[in-house]
Formats: structure tokens, C-alpha cells, sequence
């Protein structure tokens, strides 16, 4: 029989998880089959559930189940509980195993596909939810500066910060509008905005010279890009890190590691927008 995997999200039609996933099992020489599963907002357990005792292998896990996929496990590697988030459900042995590769998928698509060096850099993370969480320690590895978290709701930022001042790194949580006459080389918007087809209340002058501006919605010009573009800002959307983020899920499901680059290629003509 061939092994089933699925993203699980609400919503989640939009989702172009089981086009990269295929394209990497055509790659690979793998024989999988890989799916949607709409889960109602208060029924994620169940839904997650019925599609392992159906014979399910794993799931990708979208928003808004990150932090509600790490309270499912049973085991949880370094990255999924550094997060307190999980996008990737390994069930093998018995255990559901949750894996964290947003944080991996992030840098790779950073560091390696746009040629981004982050050490010493100046980074502000809009947002303090899951997708944030995600990235939080990988980015911290790669040595910034600094990383400053706005939120509307400072008092979650506050929160996120406490979790992870161990690094070393200077870390800082911080409103909107406390923003102003603060510089970043990097500015990276996890918050789902873009979907609404709104951002986050930036002000001006945020962008340093030759900043990038990287948005987490793929597939579409948000208002956030549009806002950096016309402030100087050279500007990328998520799609790579989605793709850079499923190779990392690939592998812990198949023990084989698909090539992103090809796929990113093949998919940007073709995204509809969505978010990691």
C-alpha cells in the first residue's frame, strides 16, 4: 500500500503542500500519496487522529494548529520544543513524533537561495505566534545582532523573549509604535496579514539601506512588500521557505532528501498566496 501523508490546516485548500511533496516523490523515486485534511477549529486531535488509524504516516501541520500539533506528541525533537510548535507528525512505532522545520526551512531559503548572510545583522520579527516561535532559535544560531519581536499585543512579545534570552543574543519585544527611529537589515513578517490583504501598523524609516523585507505569505504582493518596496527595500516572499521547509519534512518521513531549488522554480509562476 502507498504510504498517505497530508497538510492539516483550516483552511487549507489553499495549500500548495501536496504539489511540492509530489514533485519531490517524482524526484526521489518515492511512491507516496499526499493530501488535505480540513480540520473544524475545535477538532484538530480528532481529525489528526482518524487520519493515522487510517493508515496515515504523517502530517504537515499549518495554521492555526502549530501549538495544539505539540500538545498531541508524545516525543518531540530539540527544534519542536525550542518552538513549543510543531508543523511536522512523524507516526512511526507506535509514538507521534513533532518535528519543527519551519526554523530550518527559514534560514536555508535565506542563507542559501537568496544569499543572506544574517550574522551581525539588525532583525525585527513582526508577530509573536507560532510561525515566530518556529524560527525563533535557528535564527538566533545564525549569529544576528540583534532581534527585536513587535507585536500589537506586547505582552505576548514580552513572553516570547523571556523563552529565549538564554541565547546570548540581544533580545527585545516591542509595540508598533515604539518603532519609530529604529533601523533593521532584516525584516520579517510572520503574521498572517498579508492574507487579509493588510500589514501590520510599521512606521516609516524602519528599512536600513539594502534591507531585505521577507514576507511569510507567499504568492502574492502583500501590502507589506508593496510598503518596503517603496521605502527602498529589496523584498522575497515565503514561497522558498514553504518548499525549503517540506524538503526538511520529506526527509524525516523518507530518509531521502529532495532538491528545493527545482521545485521553488517550477512553483513561483504558479502560487496562489498563502502562508507557512
Amino acid at each position: 500500500m502507498t504510504d498517505r501523508y497530508a497538510v492539516v490546516g483550516n483552511p487549507v485548500a489553499h495549500s500548495l503542500s501536496p504539489e511540492i511533496h509530489a514533485a519531490f516523490a517524482r524526484q526521489t523515486g518515492q511512491q507516496i500519496e499526499y493530501g488535505k485534511l480540513l480540520a473544524p477549529l475545535d477538532a484538530f486531535n480528532s481529525t489528526v487522529a482518524q487520519f493515522r488509524d487510517a493508515g496515515g504516516k504523517g502530517v504537515n501541520v499549518t495554521v492555526p494548529f502549530k501549538f495544539a500539533a505539540f500538545k498531541f506528541c508524545d516525543q518531540w525533537t530539540s527544534a519542536a520544543i525550542d518552538a513549543q510548535a510543531v508543523n511536522t507528525l512523524d507516526f512511526r512505532d507506535g509514538k507521534i513524533v513533532g518535528h519543527n522545520t519551519d526554523g530550518a526551512g527559514l534560514i536555508t531559503d535565506l542563507e542559501r537561495n537568496l544569499q543572506l548572510s544574517i550574522r551581525d545583522m539588525r532583525v525585527l520579527i513582526m508577530g509573536a505566534g507560532g510561525a515566530t516561535c518556529g524560527i525563533m532559535q535557528p535564527l538566533l544560531d545564525a549569529h544576528p545582532e540583534s532581534v527585536v519581536i513587535a507585536n500589537r499585543t506586547l505582552e505576548k512579545a514580552i513572553k516570547l523573549v523571556a523563552r529565549f534570552k538564554k541565547s546570548g543574543i540581544k533580545l527585545s519585544a516591542t509595540s508598533y509604535d515604539m518603532l519609530a527611529g529604529a533601523q533593521f537589515d532584516l525584516v520579517i513578517n510572520a503574521t498572517s496579514a498579508g492574507l487579509r490583504d493588510e500589514m501590520p501598523p510599521l512606521p516609516d524609516g524602519v528599512f536600513a539601506d539594502g534591507a531585505l523585507a521577507y514576507d511569510m505569505v507567499y504568492g502574492r504582493p502583500t501590502p507589506f512588500m508593496d510598503f518596503a518596496r517603496t521605502r527602498g527595500a529589496q523584498t522575497a516572499d515565503g514561497l522558498g521557505m514553504l518548499v525549503e521547509q517540506a524538503a526538511e519534512a520529506f526527509w524525516i518521513w523518507r530518509g531521502v532528501r529532495p532538491e528545493a531549488r527545482p521545485v521553488i522554480a517550477h512553483l513561483r509562476a504558479h502560487a496562489s498566496g498563502s502562508e507557512n
